[in-house]
């Protein structure tokens, strides 16, 4: 018998409406309890398929399965790094310390122009997608991904250090088409704390 495991939920690090003014709490029960547990489910529910085909030695649509497979555990995955790199406004620092903001300095020029490019990278990520601050250890650099659906235009082993979610079910009841603003506020409630662990580990 195949081994069976799912994609369960994360707990949230903070109360539904820590995140306010920022993110609503009716905005980040939504996203947490209908979004990404869609993708946990919809990971696990192809999972099964493929188990059972296994088991079964059924002839199935493997390349559509597989398509399908990743974009919902890019979902689930990116989800989970994304509510550990948020923090309440008060608890946040606003700003990176140690590490991350001597390569931040060192690629950018300044924290400034690194927020500019980052901003941009979100605003303008089509369709549904996530801006990403990812590193490469092989080269030593801090790199800007945007990322497309959940899967696409990533960068293979780069470790993601921040990332901020574009799909309008992240920012829609808050903010409606005004995705500026949205991300404007990202940089209120970031856990730099937790990018700096990212980074080091």
């Amino acid at each position: 018998m195949l081994k069976s495991h799912s994609y369960n939920l994360p707990p949230l690090p903070y109360q539904y409406n820590e995140l306010e003014p920022y993110i609503s709490a009716e905005q980040l029960r939504i996203h947490y309890e209908k979004h990404h547990n869609s993708y946990a489910n919809g990971a696990n529910g192809i999972l099964n398929s493929l188990n059972q085909a296994r088991i079964s030695d059924i002839d199935i649509n493997l390349k559509g399965m597989l398509k399908e497979l990743a974009f919902n555990i890019g979902g689930f995955k990116l989800h989970s790094l994304f509510w550990k790199n948020l923090t309440p406004a008060k608890k946040s620092e606003k700003m990176p310390h140690g590490e991350v903001f001597k390569i931040l300095e060192e690629e950018f020029g300044s924290f400034e122009r690194f927020k500019e490019e980052f901003n941009k990278a979100a605003v303008s990520a089509e369709g549904a997608g996530w801006a990403a601050l990812a590193y490469d250890g092989e080269i030593k650099k801090p790199l800007l991904m945007q990322i497309e659906k959940h899967n696409v235009n990533i960068y293979p082993t780069f470790k993601i250090l921040m990332v901020l979610d574009m799909f309008e079910h992240a920012y829609y009841i808050d903010y409606k088409n005004d995705k500026s603003k949205y991300v404007d506020g990202f940089w209120n409630i970031i856990d730099w704390e937790e990018v700096e662990n990212r980074f080091r580990n």
